[in-house]
């Protein structure tokens, strides 16, 4: 005769953490570690790529150690490429190798590839240990740096293999934003513009007669400060409204994905060659053009959004190199396939998101 017990863990957790937006935040950074931002660290581990390290992440390094603090430099080479379950492993053995334990925090320093890879490295490191983002594109700050989402890629897929992981604070540091190239630079506001798409037509309509203000057709960055701030609040405030609502991605939080079921096939198809953000792009297009095709939204707002995302310099056509089947095909290793359909997420007009009969806000297509 068998016997059980009853294994009750429920418990309040308080994830919340502040994000502070501002330009040159290493002092900043500095201050709140004295204040005991993160109670219990004895040791930093700043985590960041190739491109980053000359520019940030040696600066810091220097700057904690002369400050007394115990801190060394885990670098990875840039690129989508290297977000991979192999540098996660690198990475580690390195943390291992110097010593690193439960008493360490680690200090992202980066873009989106790096927050999405120190965030993973934190969360499952001496089974989680606390972290901190300090964004240096406007993809992290638009998108990486609020949620806790964190992972890396594999052959088969983006992202599908990672934890929610939140950080104890974000810096975002617009003036390292003048130091992106204008590739990098508008692959980010593909993510602005999926934010404003998803919740804010107001934003949208701001886009709209501001983007010249930040950067040119042509590709040339202006990044008018005013105009760069707005950009970096807004972004920040509409994830956070959806992650609030739904932290583990329950069904809210899945409104995030606006543009990413085709983007992130694209993105992986490939090759990397196209950046994050310009894959996102032609996925926005491609799920406005099916929601004016279902009746979501008119052709004239499916219109509108490809002329911004042009205005912004962004692809909005799927590379030629890439098959309709190809992409058909790789849509079925999204996240939000069920029972072996492909669901999207569409918008209901522009700056709302359609919420279907039975509650979800994504549809089997």
């Amino acid at each position: 005769m068998s016997k059980s017990l009853e294994v009750t863990l429920q418990k309040v957790v308080d994830h919340s953490y502040s994000i502070e937006i501002g330009e040159h935040l290493f002092s900043s950074l500095i201050s709140d570690l004295r204040q005991g931002l993160v109670s219990g660290a004895s040791k930093y581990a700043i985590i960041t790529d190739s491109t980053v390290e000359p520019l940030y992440g040696r600066a810091l390094l220097e700057l904690l150690r002369n400050e007394g603090f115990q801190a060394e430099l885990f670098s990875f080479p840039a690129g989508e490429n290297s977000k991979t379950r192999d540098t996660k492993a690198l990475l580690e053995d390195q943390l291992l190798s110097h010593a690193y334990g439960r008493d360490c925090c680690i200090i992202a320093v980066g873009g989106g590839a790096v927050t999405d890879l120190a965030g993973f490295v934190a969360g499952t490191f001496g089974r989680g240990v606390p972290s901190l983002n300090y964004a240096t594109t406007l993809l992290a700050a638009a998108d990486a740096s609020v949620g806790g989402k964190t992972g890396v890629n594999t052959p088969v897929a983006t992202n599908l293999i990672g934890v929610f992981h939140q950080p104890r604070k974000v810096y975002i540091d617009l003036a390292a934003w003048r130091t992106l190239p204008a590739r990098e630079f508008r692959s980010g506001l593909a993510e602005t513009i999926k934010h404003a798409c998803m919740s804010d037509e107001q934003f949208f309509s701001y886009l709209e007669a501001n983007i010249d203000r930040i950067i040119t057709e042509q590709g040339e960055l202006i990044l008018d400060a005013e105009v760069c701030e707005h950009i970096a609040l807004t972004n920040c405030r509409i994830k956070y409204e959806v992650v609030e609502q739904d932290e583990h991605e329950s069904n809210l939080r899945q409104i995030l994905n606006l543009g990413h079921t085709a983007g992130r096939a694209l993105e992986a198809l490939s090759g990397y060659r196209l950046m994050h953000g310009e894959a996102i792009a032609v996925g926005l297009v491609i799920q406005a053009r099916l929601g004016a095709k279902y009746g979501y939204m008119t052709e004239e707002e499916a219109d509108r959004i490809a002329a911004l995302l042009k205005k912004a310099g962004l692809p909005t056509e799927i590379p030629e190199y890439i098959t309709n089947r190809a992409l058909l095909e790789k849509m079925y290793t999204d996240k939000k396939v069920r029972s072996g359909r492909i669901r999207f997420v569409f918008q209901d007009g522009i700056g709302a998101m359609k919420r279907f009969a039975d509650g979800s806000y994504s549809v089997a297509v």
